[in-house]
């Protein structure tokens, strides 16, 4: 089992980057997929996340509105769409995948990719 993110870079506030979890070795239909994030000095928290059996969504309060959560079967990918950025967005942000049901402690998350930076900074 893999997770490969992508997508991260710098911006500027108000910009946009989409991040893209490309998972092998298992099929998104079984797994939760989410997208967690850590700034320095803080802890890791989820941001959105995508359950595998129905695709019911969760998105964190602070990113409502921003940002957006979505999966491609065929391709077995997910992706976080991050509207109208803010500094406060700044961090690496990692996929995990979870084998049932779906959570937002990354402790219950059994596969990790190698997280992607996004700085937005002007």
């Amino acid at each position: 089992v893999q997770l490969q993110a992508s997508g991260g870079g710098l911006v500027k506030p108000g910009g946009a980057l989409t991040l893209s979890c490309v998972a092998s070795g298992f099929t998104l239909d079984s797994y939760a997929i989410s997208w967690f994030r850590q700034a320095p000095g803080k802890e890791r928290e989820a941001v959105s996340c995508i359950s595998g059996r129905d695709g019911y969504s969760y998105v964190r309060d602070s990113v409502k509105g921003r940002f957006t959560i979505s999966r491609d079967t065929a391709k077995n990918t997910v992706y976080l769409q991050m509207n109208s950025l803010k500094p406060e967005d700044t961090a690496v942000y990692y996929c995990a995948a979870k084998a049932q049901g779906w959570g937002t402690e990354p402790f219950q998350y059994d596969y990790w990719g190698q997280g992607t930076q996004v700085t937005v900074s002007s």
